[in-house]
């Protein structure tokens, strides 16, 4: 019998699967251990919002019915809580799948997406994966966006311009006004995805999530997840905001039972836990702090963060101390990933697993002398 070989699309040629951080067990299995901290996936230490919990406690009877396709009781409070109208927002099976569909909407071969670098990989997945052409634009030395490069990267071809703010993995914010500058210069035909996963936890009088610009009609859609202050990781839920001509024209191409009923149900619950969104904030506030402390007397160079975690820069060893940690129990991600070899990306967890992180860090350290 002659063998057949299946050919693949070549967009698929680009893609390269995504690497997330190691689960707990998985450490605890490979190094023999019984206390493993993950600080590693930015997800909320606290847990998920208790109004969450009991929510799917009260829907799991009801598991044997389809989830609303349209997830309307969800996409009500949302605007209520945003002020926006529900036809204006889209409830997605996380943010990585908003990312998907939005590529699917808009992009074809010969497109160009623009994206920061470094940032979340899912933006160059979604452009990879409809053939687009992506084009990369360096941070600045810090860290920050240079807006001008940006924009002087933007063509008549660019379709999509992706902004992580606060961006990840670095922490750093995008500005109202750099946001209002790009949003003023740019083409009508390209839509700007401004991905605020990690808005809770940004302090500055100088950002904005995008929601006022979408209010004012700019060709802008303001992308959230229930995953990281809510707590809500496991279950997969994030949504979109947007002008109802660019949600009727992504509706097209969603699947009709994307997000499981339970995540509706417990993120529905969780959008109105004003309690556990305030004690998670001032947790990532509070404990920031303490680790620049530090990082600081140990002479070791970081980014001022925005965000629930820390980019920290170990040097020309960070690949070996980052498995240094692993061996004893801790989980942080390895900044390889972003093109970053000398840097681990920290997630800000309870004291108790930021004291083992900053012992571990001192042993390790230490042991390098």
């Amino acid at each position: 019998m002659t063998k057949q070989k299946i050919q693949s699309r070549g967009a698929l040629e680009k893609i390269k699967p995504y690497s997330p951080g190691k689960p707990i067990w998985e450490v605890q299995r490979e190094f023999g251990l019984r206390t493993v901290v993950k600080l590693a996936s930015n997800e909320n230490p606290l847990g998920p919002s208790p109004r969450a919990l009991e929510a799917i406690r009260e829907a799991l009877p009801e598991l044997h019915r389809y989830p609303d396709a349209q997830a309307i009781d969800l996409r009500s409070k949302i605007a209520n809580k945003l002020q926006v109208l529900p036809e204006q927002i889209i409830v997605t099976n996380g943010g990585d799948e908003l990312i998907k569909l939005i590529s699917e909407t808009f992009l074809e071969p010969g497109d160009e997406v623009v994206v920061p670098e470094p940032t979340f990989g899912e933006y160059e997945f979604g452009g990879n994966l409809m053939g687009a052409a992506v084009i990369s634009v360096p941070l600045k030395e810090n860290y920050e966006y240079e807006v001008e490069a940006l924009l002087r990267a933007v063509t008549e071809r660019t379709k999509i311009l992706y902004l992580c703010s606060p961006n990840n993995p670095t922490g750093t914010i995008l500005s109202r006004s750099q946001l209002q500058q790009i949003l003023d210069f740019l083409p009508k035909h390209t839509l700007v995805v401004l991905d605020t996963a990690y808005s809770d936890y940004v302090s500055s009088s100088e950002y904005t999530d995008g929601v006022e610009f979408v209010k004012a009609g700019y060709p802008l859609i303001m992308l959230k997840t229930f995953s990281k202050v809510y707590g809500l990781a496991g279950i997969r839920v994030g949504y979109g905001v947007a002008s109802q001509e660019i949600v009727n024209s992504i509706l097209k191409v969603k699947e009709p039972f994307n997000v499981n009923a339970l995540a509706q149900i417990a993120a529905a619950a969780a959008i109105e836990d004003d309690d556990h969104v305030t004690r998670s904030a001032q947790l990532v506030k509070q404990e920031r702090q303490r680790l620049y402390g530090v990082f600081q007397e140990l002479g070791l160079r970081y980014i001022e963060s925005s965000s629930n975690f820390i980019l920290l820069e170990l040097g020309t060893d960070a690949s070996k101390l980052y498995q240094e940690f692993m061996a004893k129990g801790v989980i942080v991600r390895y900044g390889g990933t972003w093109g970053l070899p000398k840097h681990v990306r920290v997630t800000i967890g309870t004291p108790e697993e930021n004291d083992m992180f900053m012992k571990t860090l001192r042993e390790i350290l230490s042991s390098q002398r």
